[in-house]
């Protein structure tokens, strides 16, 4: 009898222990940095985040993303707009820009069109913002694709960029995350860039999603 009542206390433990596990949503909106160009799904920032998240006991199911290799703001908007989005969403993240600034865009008609991203991001939280991130762009400039390239003319308009996204995050009480910085490290560790040349590998996305963590284990309870 007493074997039966252990048993059926351990089984009510099981279930209960089951119950508690809570799996979060996350929408990732972005460009080929979020999508994860020349890296494989298990690679990309998004990933490698859900999965470091759940050493901390936050299961969050695997992201939504809508990003997309070259995509510029206007880009970005539409495939939202087609897209069928099960909102709100525990967390969201906005990563965009670069392609403006590669296709030699106005950073005028960007401030425009990001403020309109990171208010509709903001939406489909919930109007949670603190549960909304921006990453910033990182530098393409200092891969070996650009060797040929004005570095330092990229690097400046990356700059320029990366302050008007920090100028409209700090404006709308927003978390804005610098990679930059991260991106512009030298590191021989041969994961460090993607086959392709130009974007981050899977070892420059881990360092990303370091600097990503404490955003999440400091609202884990907001």
């Amino acid at each position: 009898m007493k074997k039966v009542l252990l048993y059926c206390c351990c089984i009510l433990f099981f279930v209960s222990c089951q119950k508690a596990v809570v799996h979060q949503t996350f929408l990732a909106l972005g460009d080929s940095y979020t999508i994860g160009e020349s890296v494989s799904e298990e690679q990309r920032w998004p990933i490698q985040l859900v999965t470091a998240l759940k050493k901390y006991d936050l299961h969050i199911e695997p992201p939504q993303i809508i990003a997309k290799t070259g995509w510029t703001t206007d880009e970005l908007k539409q495939a939202i707009d087609n897209s069928i989005l099960n909102y709100p969403y525990d967390w969201v993240s906005l990563s965009i820009g670069v392609n403006n600034q590669y296709r030699g865009r106005s950073i005028e008609e960007f401030k425009k069109e990001f403020e309109i991203l990171l208010s509709e991001a903001i939406v489909y939280s919930g109007n949670r913002r603190e549960r909304v991130f921006v990453v910033s762009i990182p530098d393409w400039g200092v891969m070996p694709f650009a060797k040929d390239r004005d570095r330092e003319k990229i690097a400046r308009e990356i700059d320029d960029f990366n302050q008007v996204i920090y100028g409209v995050c700090a404006q709308e009480q927003i978390l804005f995350i610098d990679v930059t910085m991260i991106s512009r490290n030298e590191n021989k560790d041969p994961e460090w860039i993607a086959d392709d040349q130009l974007h981050p590998g899977s070892a420059q996305y881990a360092q990303w999603v370091q600097e990503i963590l404490p955003f999440f284990l400091n609202r884990t309870h907001d």
